[in-house]
């Protein structure tokens, strides 16, 4: 196992909109819940620090690695992809990105029941913050994901798809693989606990 430390940054702003059960207050209409509770939406630890939590970047990158279908040099047809399903996984305390009163709350008139084309729109409340930067481990199990496929100066596959999935899947609601323009961010630093093969 190869352990990789990464240093992250936004490009665009992020949101959340994590499903929560916070009671209502008797009598209380649905926008004014909303407008109460739109901060209940972010995922927080046991620190009080808002994170990004490690199965929503592991799927980001498990989805890069689907729409690439990097071939594996010397096995015909074979692709990374299902290397990364098993064969990596993020941290588990995620990645901290502040602390809750650093989102604002943004108000939006969706589609009352979160599809397109609906014909009743409500005002929804999400917390969204405009820029954002943090660190986190990887856990590298398969050896096929530390594979450089150019040449022994080229990144990892691991790393080049973690750039991919930044660029055109990203995080959070309203991402980039949804039709969005939220979520995007960019690899500022990867630095390896062992070097990887080359």
């Amino acid at each position: 196992m190869k352990i990789c430390h990464v240093k992250l940054e936004s490009v665009t702003p992020y949101s959340q909109s994590g499903k929560h059960e916070t009671p209502r207050v008797e009598k209380e209409q649905e926008d004014a819940y909303a407008r109460r509770t739109w901060q209940a939406f972010l995922h927080i630890n046991q620190a009080g620090q808002v994170i990004i939590p490690p199965a929503a970047v592991n799927k980001s990158i498990q989805t890069a690695a689907s729409y690439l279908r990097l071939k594996i040099p010397g096995k015909g047809q074979s692709e990374y992809q299902k290397h990364f399903l098993g064969g990596m996984t993020c941290h588990q305390d995620g990645i901290e990105i502040g602390r809750p009163d650093d989102f604002f709350c943004e108000r939006l008139f969706l589609n009352a029941d979160g599809k397109r084309g609906g014909n009743k729109r409500v005002w929804r409340y999400y917390p969204t913050i405009a820029s954002w930067s943090g660190e986190a481990d990887f856990f590298i199990f398969d050896e096929r994901l530390l594979d450089r496929i150019g040449g022994p100066e080229d990144p990892t596959v691991f790393e080049k798809v973690l750039e991919e999935a930044g660029s055109f899947i990203g995080l959070g609601r309203f991402r980039a693989e949804k039709g969005g323009f939220y979520g995007r961010f960019r690899v500022v630093q990867s630095t390896w606990n062992h070097s990887p093969k080359s």
